[in-house]
Formats: C-alpha cells, sequence, structure tokens
C-alpha cells in the first residue's frame, strides 16, 4: 500500500516598512545623496522593532523545534522559501545571525528543501517584459548558494501567483515544480491532492496548496468560536488521513508559530507532536521535490494571463495586490520606471526593487470585513490610504531624483539592434559596452545627425547637441577616434 505523503512548506518573509509620515512632515525633495535614499524612504526602527520581537517569539524558538523534531523524528521532513529582504534583515537585525545560522544547520540535516522565489518577494512575474522577474529569481537562487549551500529546484512565485506564462518561464530556467494555489476554478472538481503538468510545459510539474488544510492552522487554530476549537495534533492528523489523495501539501506563514499564533495557544505543542501522529497513521513526509518524483501528474493545469491565481484573501487571484485604483497607479508608477532605473543601475536600481515589495500595495486593500482585518493586521499604517500617499509621494520623489541624475529623454533614442536608449546615462552605458564590430553605426548616426536631434529634441540639452555636432562634421576621426570622443563627451556630460 502506497503511503499517503505530507509535504510542509514555510513562507518566511519580512517586508522593509516605509516611514509612515513621510509625506506629511514634508520630506518630499529635501536634499539627500543618492546612497541615503534608503534610510530616507524606510522605517529602519519600525523594521528592526518588528523583526527582533517575530524573531523572539517565532523564528528562534520554531527553528529550534524544527530542528530538534528533525534530529529526533526519523522521516520528518520540512521545506522553507525564504525571501531575500528577510535575509538581509536578519544581516542586519539582533538575533538575525543566530536564526541564518540555524537555517545552516537544517539545510545540513540532508531533509530540509529550500524553495527559490523573487529576491524582493515582489510582483514582477506579472510584468509584460520577464527581464526583471528572471533577474531577482537568479538573484535569490545565488543568494541561497550563499547562505547555505544550496541550489534550489523548486519555485514558488510571490504569494504562489501563478498563470502559464509563469510556469513556462520557471521551467525555462530550470526549475522541476512550481506551486500554485489549490483553488476550485482551475480544478474543475478534481483534488487538489495530486501531481499535475502546467498546460505548455514539458518537464515542470505543479504541486498545489491545500488552502482548507493549511488555513485550519494558519488562521482558525486559536479561533474559539470555532467549532473544531481546540485543534490538537490527533485531530488534526485524523484529518489528514481521511483526505483523499495522493499528496497534501501545506504552504504555511512562518509566523504562525509563536506570533500570529502566541505560545499559549498551544501552537507549538502542536507542531511538536505533529509528525509522530502523522507517522503512527502510516504516512510520510517528503519534501516538495521528493513528492513530484514518487507521483505521476494525473492531468493539466490551465491558468491563463488573466486568471492569475494567489493564495491571498478569498478571490485568490491579483485583487489583493492590484484590485483598487490606488494600488494599480501605484503598481503602474513605479512599472513605468523600470527602463530609467536599469539604465542609472546602482542605488537607484536596489532602492525601486526594494519599493516593488509585495506588501505596500497589500497595505492599500480597501475591502472590510474579516478579510480586510487581516490586510489590517499586517499594516503598519491605520488606514489604506494612508499607505497609498505614503507610496506614491515616495515613488515621486524617487521619479524625480531619478531622471535629474540620468538625464531622462521625453522619447528613447533606438539602435539598429532594437536597443531603446531612455537616457543620456543609457546612452553612456550602451557606448561604453559596445563591441568593436559593431562601431561602424556611430559613424552613420553622427552624420544623419540622429544623436544631435535626440539629445537636443528629447533630452533637451541644447549644449551637449552642439558638441556632438562639433564632433560629427570632423571627418579626420577614424572609427576608434570618433567612438572615444564621443563616449568621453556623454560620460562626462553626466558625471
Amino acid at each position: 500500500m502506497v503511503k499517503k505523503s505530507i509535504s510542509i512548506v514555510f513562507e518566511v518573509h519580512q517586508p522593509f516598512r516605509l516611514k509612515k509620515d513621510f509625506f506629511w512632515s514634508k520630506r518630499m525633495f529635501r536634499k539627500t545623496g543618492v546612497g541615503n535614499l534608503f534610510d530616507f524612504y524606510f522605517a529602519i526602527d519600525k523594521d528592526r522593532e518588528i523583526f527582533e520581537k517575530v524573531a523572539r517569539k517565532c523564528y528562534l524558538p520554531t527553528n529550534e523545534i524544527v530542528l530538534r523534531l528533525i534530529e529526533e523524528v526519523e522521516g520528518f521532513k520540512v521545506a522553507y522559501s525564504i525571501s531575500g529582504v528577510f535575509v538581509e534583515q536578519c544581516e542586519r537585525y539582533e538575533h538575525g545571525r543566530e536564526i541564518l545560522e540555524l537555517f545552516r544547520q537544517l539545510a545540513a540535516t540532508g531533509r530540509v528543501e529550500f524553495l527559490d522565489q523573487t529576491y524582493y518577494h515582489s510582483l514582477v512575474g506579472l510584468y509584460e517584459d520577464e527581464g526583471e522577474f528572471i533577474e531577482q529569481v537568479n538573484a535569490h537562487r545565488e543568494l541561497m548558494r550563499e547562505l547555505i549551500g544550496y541550489e534550489p529546484s523548486f519555485f514558488e512565485n510571490t504569494e504562489l501567483l501563478y498563470n502559464n506564462r509563469i510556469a513556462m518561464l520557471a521551467e525555462q530556467m530550470g526549475y522541476r515544480g512550481i506551486f500554485a494555489e489549490g483553488v476550485e476554478r482551475i480544478l474543475n472538481g478534481r483534488s487538489p491532492n495530486y501531481v499535475y503538468m502546467p498546460i505548455g510545459c514539458r518537464k515542470l510539474r505543479v504541486l498545489l496548496r491545500n488552502y482548507q488544510l493549511t488555513d485550519d492552522i494558519g488562521f482558525r487554530f486559536s479561533l474559539k468560536s470555532w467549532k473544531e476549537y481546540p485543534l490538537t495534533a490527533s485531530k488534526y492528523t485524523s484529518w489528514l488521513d481521511a483526505t483523499e489523495g495522493q499528496c497534501i501539501n501545506l504552504f504555511l506563514d512562518y509566523e504562525t508559530f509563536g506570533e500570529h499564533h502566541w505560545e499559549d495557544t498551544g501552537i507549538f505543542e502542536f507542531l511538536r507532536e505533529l509528525p509522530e501522529q502523522v507517522l503512527h497513521h502510516h504516512m510520510e513526509f517528503l519534501t516538495p521535490s521528493e513528492v513530484i518524483q514518487k507521483y505521476t501528474p494525473i492531468g493539466m493545469i490551465d491558468v491563463r494571463n488573466l486568471e492569475t491565481t494567489s493564495w491571498a484573501d478569498v478571490e485568490k487571484d491579483t485583487s489583493c495586490f492590484i484590485g483598487n485604483t490606488m494600488q494599480w497607479a501605484s503598481y503602474d508608477y513605479l512599472r513605468w520606471l523600470e527602463p530609467y532605473v536599469k539604465e542609472a543601475g546602482g542605488e537607484f536600481l536596489k532602492v525601486w526593487r526594494y519599493l516593488g515589495i509585495s506588501d505596500h500595495l497589500y497595505y492599500m486593500f480597501t475591502k472590510g470585513g474579516a478579510t480586510g482585518e487581516v490586510h489590517s493586521y499586517f499594516s503598519h499604517f491605520d488606514k489604506p490610504y494612508d499607505a497609498f500617499v505614503t507610496l506614491f509621494s515616495v515613488i515621486h520623489d524617487f521619479d524625480a531624483r531619478l531622471r535629474a541624475s540620468i538625464k531622462e529623454a521625453d522619447y528613447p533614442f533606438v539602435f539598429e539592434d532594437g536597443t531603446r536608449i531612455w537616457s543620456l546615462r543609457g546612452l553612456c552605458n550602451y557606448l561604453r559596452r559596445m563591441p568593436g564590430e559593431r562601431m561602424g553605426c556611430i559613424r552613420v548616426y553622427l552624420e544623419r545627425g540622429d544623436f544631435e536631434r535626440w539629445i537636443r529634441e528629447s533630452v533637451g540639452e541644447a549644449g551637449i547637441a552642439e558638441r556632438v555636432k562639433e564632433i560629427s562634421t570632423n571627418t579626420g576621426m577614424d572609427l576608434q577616434e570618433l567612438h572615444k570622443k564621443l563616449c568621453e563627451l556623454i560620460c562626462t556630460s553626466i558625471s
């Protein structure tokens, strides 16, 4: 008889939060250096306060319990998905180094799997251009290598955001599996407790989160009005045993243990007792990669791009992040800045990515009821409108500084290879890395006056345009010298 497999995955994430009073204290456009932008926008003291509190209540005790269970209970296994910004907070704040060391010890047991996600726990998987998504996932993969010497083969997009395109990108990046929410509208009467394949993929496998059984722990464990209260490990295991399927995938916020449900609720005792109860009922623990290796897919999962699913709220779609006008305006504004920050690079690019952390949009959720209470619980703002005022004013301030720094253009300069340049900074970067065999186009652009016209009309720098014109009229220079002179002129003008 084949044992039913239980896969437990913990989501570990803490955002960098924006300063609540950024707009109201009239911080916009104050003089500050580019290197100080992070401290200028983000509430470092608030982040420290929250991180250190949750570290004491959740991260340290739960890591220690899980490590002890793995060492003492043969067959117990778990998996983690840890955001890059959480790791950065570990490196900044008290108890963080100890938490990271415990994760390394967990990895060393060989019975813990670590998943990849977007480094900044962002929504870039929804962007039309997949370049930033790939960069953030690769950055997370490198982080896992450096942090614990582990190369993930299983992927979890931010908040389980999933559609066919995201699945295909994950397969192209070499992942063997991906998580999605086991929502009824994509199952069409089927059970989430089996392995599936994404439509359009050949090798990738999909595991679906059993949200009902997960939420019994995550949301209802300490709810005294719940008819099943109190929830014991024995009772819960009997539910697992009675549930149809081959694999039951439980995907929980790590803060479930000790933070969302405090120690005096019995949540830690529940965790300590669960492994023995599961094994006693002749079920087994497997990591996500072991699950997809053991079981053959029973069908296809088809989620079109406009029907993206997530694990958030009762809607289980993108509406918790971009479901109202405030959220969409902030999301779009930040997305519009991508070509400019890519040309600026450095600190501008890093801060832009911090502004893309999904939590900033999550705080703007305006629906009421129990769902709204959950959003309010996580937010450090009094109202969603305050979250919008703060984020939008920060993006506007950031935008002004960015465009001034790079000398942005009204419309792009388009090279023959299709590359679009949106600023003098971008032109400088492009010229510096231009290979020798492509330099012939430089003379053509200069002779036709393309560079001069774009700098004058789009960038609005008549003085620089005149100096470019002077270079173009000097027919005595060879190609290498022509390229060097132009590169020096453009790059010096933005230094």
